[in-house]
């Protein structure tokens, strides 16, 4: 079960989270992966400058290319989705835009997730949306600067999140373009995520295929490793190259069991 022609990489946000974080980029280049992505690694949206030092050192010690970061989001496991459309949490965004793209700058880094950031009660969606075309505006200009791009993602089980199919991230993308000429922004296209939602695949990478700039993976239901589920990742990632994609694969899945037992569906595939 492996596309041809495709790269695989590790989120390490979500896999080998049985280890402490620093040491995940050395779990994965000991498990045959060259590169690996993260959610944001610290709790705050400006760490201290020992705490990169740390990080972006973890992941030169291990040798591998961090391919993919995502910018702050907030509290995660309470359910926080992003802060780019949120307008209590606006300035922690933009606060965080440029140590984002600076660690990107110092470890090659060129693609940067940015949630959008669930619905809240005390603002209309209408201004949510406007505030995220400015953020997401000044995220693709720095982005820029190191010739980075900026992801968009529909996300699955975060019922206030509203972005939930491939066409509602490319309408973000398409809205930040026509209002403000920034154009490096991308659609980040998990296939468990648009399958939760009820996305059809095949009509999402047919119409879509082409404006891809990340992809992600992990299998539906239960959000395992390839395999585990009823998806037929294989068909999706061949059509995505069929498409042109011919960047990295990001395996985001909850290992069933630890993390470097689960990829025996890949080395299996390329055997």
């Amino acid at each position: 079960m492996v596309a041809r022609n495709l790269r695989y990489e590790v989120n390490c946000s979500i896999l080998f989270a049985e280890l402490p974080l620093l040491e995940r980029p050395a779990a994965a280049r000991d498990a045959g992966f060259d590169a690996v992505e993260f959610w944001w690694p610290f709790p705050v949206a400006v760490p201290s400058d020992a705490d990169v030092d740390a990080f972006v050192g973890a992941i030169r010690d291990a040798g591998v290319q961090l391919v993919g970061l995502n910018f702050f989001a907030g509290d995660m496991p309470a359910g926080d989705r992003g802060l780019v459309s949120w307008p209590a949490r606006s300035q922690e965004f933009r606060d965080n835009i440029d140590v984002t793209v600076g660690i990107g700058e110092q470890l090659g880094c060129r693609a940067f997730n940015a949630l959008y950031g669930n619905r809240v009660d005390d603002a209309r969606p209408e201004e949510q949306d406007a505030l995220a075309v400015e953020n997401l505006t000044l995220a693709g200009r720095a982005a820029s600067r190191i010739g980075g791009m900026v992801l968009v993602e529909p996300v699955s089980g975060a019922p206030r999140y509203p972005l939930r199919t491939a066409a509602d991230a490319i309408g973000v993308i398409d809205r930040v373009a026509e209002g403000t000429g920034v154009t490096n922004l991308g659609f980040l296209c998990d296939l468990y995520h648009l399958a939760v939602n009820g996305d059809d695949l095949d009509r999402a990478v047919e119409t879509y295929g082409p404006r891809v700039a990340h992809v992600q993976i992990a299998d539906a239901p239960g959000r395992n490793e390839p395999g585990t589920g009823d998806l037929d990742l294989d068909r999706y990632l061949d059509q995505l190259a069929a498409a042109g994609y011919d960047g990295w694969v990001g395996l985001e899945y909850k290992p069933s069991g630890a993390s470097a037992d689960s990829f025996g569906w890949l080395h299996r595939s390329a055997a």
